[in-house]
């Protein structure tokens, strides 16, 4: 799905298009729509550098099992396990 949003909005807002999709990925991980990784993904930026952001905003990590299950299969995936 492509989202298209109006120059003008992005003005008004006064946002970068790398800042737009900043906020909606901090929106959505806050409102537990997105996990970690599906947030950062959306933001453009490496896991650690959202969890950065994150943490500049006081926003506190959600970290559940079903994540740690899927970070550890990554993990073995990749032969790091």
């Amino acid at each position: 799905m492509s989202l298209t949003i109006p120059d003008d909005l992005l003005e008004a807002a006064q946002l970068t298009e790398a800042e737009m999709l900043q906020e909606l990925a901090v929106t959505f991980f806050q409102k537990e729509r997105f996990t970690l990784a599906q947030a950062a993904r959306l933001a453009g930026m490496a896991r650690l550098s959202f969890q950065h952001l994150l943490a500049s905003r006081h926003i506190p990590l959600h970290y559940d099992v079903a994540e740690l299950e899927a970070d550890v299969q990554t993990l073995r995936d990749m032969g790091r396990l």
